[in-house]
């Protein structure tokens, strides 16, 4: 098992970045969201600069706010600067998108993206459309140092639909996913494996897979509504919330799907955004406010127990540890913690004491 963090993406989160490497974590996930935080690659390249150790990526890299080419370079370059310790999150762009009023890229226009990128990456010629005319492309200059081509970059796949799944078996190195439960992840990956059949591909023994949380390590006699458990889950778990709100907003307010642990409490949420000061055409940056980085405090009444316990690692140590081992034992490979900022070391330094050293 991996343990990595996920960034909220402040140009100078590099440094937090170098204390998770300290901390002894695998990986780090850095965000990318313009309406939001600061530029992806601008950090990695600090964190590049920084670290030795830790292997650093987008966490996800969106393929709406980039054209292909132009994402494989900038990886690309940073993997010049730390050689062989850099893989690429790619998504379709729930929240980049969304905070811009718009919708996610559709599935077959993603699967296109991952092509494109997937042969830049290896250095390879590859025909690329844009604005209606197709050509075909490749990087040059490959022997001048601009990019760093020779080691290989890995590709991991946020995919939760079917389509995006399948595009995770043809062409991805791995994926990564907002739930880890086995009963919700093992679909997901033997669709993925379907995905990879239908094109005559054999995943490799190393696909990765990686689920992102956050966490909250209990001491004797905490109880989950105490203030310190709602601080250090409660931005994860209102992510959630909007998560599920844009879902169910695109599939025509059909309650249906929205998790048990929700329900209670979503009739009261409908409420409140429809009081939003904002017209229903801009309010998605009012639902969208605080995004992984701290929790609005009027949703602090909808982090709920039963939502804590639902989408995040939280018990004494003993109880995440064997949860963790419940995960490990399903084919996950690795766990990020994405923390809320004001909280982010304190979470990281509690769980690389308390979780860590079970599994090294």
């Amino acid at each position: 098992m991996e343990f990595g963090i996920g960034v909220s993406t402040h140009i100078n989160n590099w440094k937090f970045i170098q204390y998770a490497e300290e901390l002894g974590f695998d990986r780090a996930w850095v965000g990318d969201s313009q309406m939001i935080w600061s530029d992806c690659y601008a950090t990695l390249a600090l964190a590049a600069h920084n670290t030795s150790r830790i292997k650093l990526g987008t966490g996800v890299a969106i393929t709406g706010t980039r054209i292909a080419p132009v994402t494989a370079h900038s990886i690309a370059t940073i993997n010049a600067i730390a050689p062989g310790r850099i893989f690429l999150g790619l998504g379709t762009g729930h929240t980049a998108m969304r905070t811009m009023g718009q919708n996610p890229m559709r599935a077959k226009a993603f699967s296109s993206y991952l092509e494109t990128v997937t042969h830049l990456l290896k250095g390879d010629a590859v025909d690329y459309t844009y604005d209606g005319e197709t050509r075909e492309i490749q990087f040059m200059h490959q022997d001048r140092g601009f990019l760093n081509l020779e080691d290989p970059i890995p590709i991991y796949v946020a995919a939760n639909g079917p389509m995006a799944l399948a595009a995770a078996g043809r062409f991805g190195d791995g994926f990564m996913t907002v739930g880890g439960e086995p009963e919700i992840f093992t679909p997901k990956l033997d669709a993925i494996y379907a995905g990879a059949a239908k094109v005559g591909r054999q995943l490799p023994e190393n696909f990765h897979t990686a689920f992102i949380t956050s966490s909250c390590v209990l001491q004797p006699g905490d109880e989950l509504t105490d203030d310190r458990v709602i601080d250090e889950t409660g931005s994860w778990v209102a992510c959630e919330l909007h998560f599920y709100y844009e879902l169910w907003k695109d599939s025509g307010e059909n309650d249906a799907i929205i998790p048990e642990y929700f329900q209670p409490i979503w009739g009261d949420y409908l409420k409140r955004v429809a009081n939003m000061s904002l017209p229903e055409r801009a309010r998605f940056r009012q639902i969208h406010e605080g995004h992984l980085v701290y929790l609005q405090p009027d949703e602090r009444g909808y982090i709920t127990p039963g939502a804590i316990e639902a989408g995040t690692l939280v018990g004494e140590p003993d109880q995440i540890i064997e949860h963790v081992r419940k995960l490990e034992s399903a084919g996950m490979k690795e766990i990020a913690l994405w923390p809320p900022m004001d909280r982010e070391r304190k979470v990281l330094k509690d769980f690389a004491e308390h979780v860590m050293p079970a599994f090294r």
